[in-house]
């Protein structure tokens, strides 16, 4: 039996991300002052330091910014997955977010590369966000997924 992976307890400056994710849309928070996006979410604004930062839905289009092959489980809760590949994606709106990267063999994806979100229904509460290559067919519900 794989031990169990840890998933997201949310918070009351998270829950909105969160809720997205379970509607299969990608939200950043965007001050409403001076127009920062931001990512992940939180009470302050980090350009401004406003407290009117807001959810706003983004595209799901990016670049890998830098990436990293993982290919020695951190868990035996990962030890099923490995190889994989975790990147940090710059979207197209500008905040950089952590995110496996699914949908090619891990030695394919590279700095630059374009990239679109893709949805991950782990439990019927949590859903989590994954990249895949925009050249890349979009895998199967639940698979490629990375779980």
């Amino acid at each position: 039996m794989t031990a169990a992976k840890p998933l997201p307890l949310p918070d009351q400056d998270t829950a909105p991300f969160w809720e997205a994710l379970r509607e299969h849309r990608l939200t950043v928070q965007r001050c409403e002052r001076c127009g920062h996006h931001q990512h992940y979410p939180r009470l302050l604004c980090t350009g401004c330091g406003s407290r009117e930062v807001v959810p706003v839905e983004v595209a799901g289009t990016g670049t890998v910014y830098a990436t990293t092959i993982v290919r020695r489980a951190p868990s035996p809760a990962f030890a099923d997955d490995v190889p994989y590949v975790v990147a940090l994606v710059q979207l197209d709106e500008g905040p950089r977010l952590l995110a496996n990267v699914v949908g090619c063999p891990v030695d394919d994806v590279a700095i630059g590369q374009p990239v679109t979100v893709v949805y991950d229904d782990v439990t019927p509460e949590v859903t989590l966000y994954r990249f895949r290559p925009v050249d890349a067919a979009e895998p199967p519900d639940g698979e490629g997924s990375g779980r």
